[in-house]
């Protein structure tokens, strides 16, 4: 399991599909919904005429954790949902999650800190699910 500045990050060798069928499993059994789906690949294959490998953005929300947030700041919506990427990177696939602790570090509002601990341990089983088990990550 990686850590970037503003998310968590794993690496599996499952494809790229089965990588986002056990992330959308994953999600939903953590009580995350996928409001929003891009698949920017195709988006920038039909406006720009670009050609990439397969890259996923999911934007997924757990209805009581944004609940939570939004009653103790309004705005945090700019920050929602929590983004899950998927990409192939060479063999493997990638699967990183926006940390959301980051958005209590934006907004300046320690009274995130409690849904966003809650929203990243969910995350972090969601992670855990797509990690490679007994190899190399």
């Amino acid at each position: 399991m990686d850590q970037i500045g503003y998310g968590l990050k794993t690496r599996t060798r499952l494809t790229i599909g089965d990588a986002e069928t056990r992330v959308r499993a994953a999600l939903a059994a953590e009580g995350f919904g996928v409001l929003t789906e891009i698949d920017v690949a195709a988006t920038l294959k039909t406006k720009l005429g670009i050609d990439r490998a397969p890259y996923l953005i999911l934007g997924a929300c757990n209805p009581q954790l944004a609940n939570e947030a939004l009653q103790s700041e309004p705005d945090v919506g700019l920050l929602l949902p929590c983004n899950v990427i998927v990409y192939e990177d060479g063999t493997e696939t990638v699967v990183a999650i926006l940390d959301p602790g980051t958005m209590v570090g934006l907004a300046g509002n320690d009274e995130l800190q409690a849904v966003a601990s809650e929203a990243r341990a969910r995350l972090q089983r969601v992670l855990d699910a797509v990690t490679d088990r007994g190899g190399p990550q």
